[in-house]
């Protein structure tokens, strides 16, 4: 019962190991996907804040410090960030999806921002600066899934070591444990059978030996009884013989009347 219960262990431990083999194989094929994606991704964000900072150069070249005007001009966010979740082989991973809004109003929300000089400047870096916060959030998103991809690969990992390494061995160990105990005890049940099998054939033997001795000193103590008989008897039968011949031999005297 022992056996049985290892041997289900051990199997439900290779199947385990199996799983969580391709479960780490397909975590690192995203994980690679998303390096990938996060060094385009950054190198995309270098390109789009230089251009923006060259933007906002033009802006502050054409018209000034407009700082203070943006934020009064400024009612509401322009960018919402909407949160998914995708699952990738069990483990979820947060997708931020970027939504923009365009303000109610001419000129972009921006009021007379711009209108005596710089606003096709100001409208250029508006522009910008709204592909660099999406590229941003983006870069923010394979950032977030890298991280919990990392930690959940060096988990699973660490699970699959341990099966390989220490429980599957340790079973593996003990189930061969148990089975030469068992094929020592089966070969001390068969020496033992023999032993047994030769301790009666051993009695059976002597039994035999005994009975046939027994047997042959009846057989020759009947023999010797009858032999006596029968000389006895011969003896009576020839002196009969004897008798019977003197009396023929012997002549009655004649009787003279």
């Amino acid at each position: 019962m022992t056996l049985g219960v290892i041997k289900t262990k051990l199997k439900g431990a290779q199947t385990g190991h199996s799983l969580l083999k391709r479960k780490a194989d397909a975590l690192n094929k995203r994980f690679r996907t998303i390096l990938a994606k996060i060094a385009d991704a950054k190198m995309k964000m270098g390109r789009v804040m230089q251009l923006a900072a060259f933007s906002l150069a033009e802006v502050t070249y054409a018209t000034g410090d407009i700082s203070y005007q943006i934020q009064e001009s400024v009612g509401e966010a322009t960018f919402r960030v909407e949160t998914k979740q995708e699952n990738v082989s069990g483990v979820i991973l947060p997708t931020f999806v970027p939504h923009r809004i365009v303000p109610e109003g001419g000129n972009g929300g921006l009021g007379l921002t711009g209108l005596g000089r710089g606003g096709q400047q100001i409208t250029k870096c508006r522009e910008t600066f709204a592909k660099a916060v999406e590229t941003l959030i983006e870069l923010a998103s394979l950032q977030t899934a890298f991280v919990i991809l990392d930690e959940v690969i060096k988990m699973t990992n660490r699970r699959v070591n341990a099966l390989e390494h220490v429980i599957i061995p340790r079973l593996e160990n003990t189930i061969g444990y148990i089975n030469t105990e068992l094929d020592e005890a089966d070969r001390e049940d068969f020496f033992r059978l023999k032993k047994v099998q030769g301790k009666k054939k051993r009695d059976n033997a002597i039994r035999d030996l005994e009975a046939a001795a027994k047997l042959a000193k009846e057989k020759a103590a009947d023999e010797a009884r009858f032999g006596a008989g029968g000389g006895g008897a011969k003896g009576a039968g020839h002196a009969a013989v004897a008798s019977s011949q003197s009396m023929l031999s012997e002549k009655d005297d004649d009787v003279i009347f």
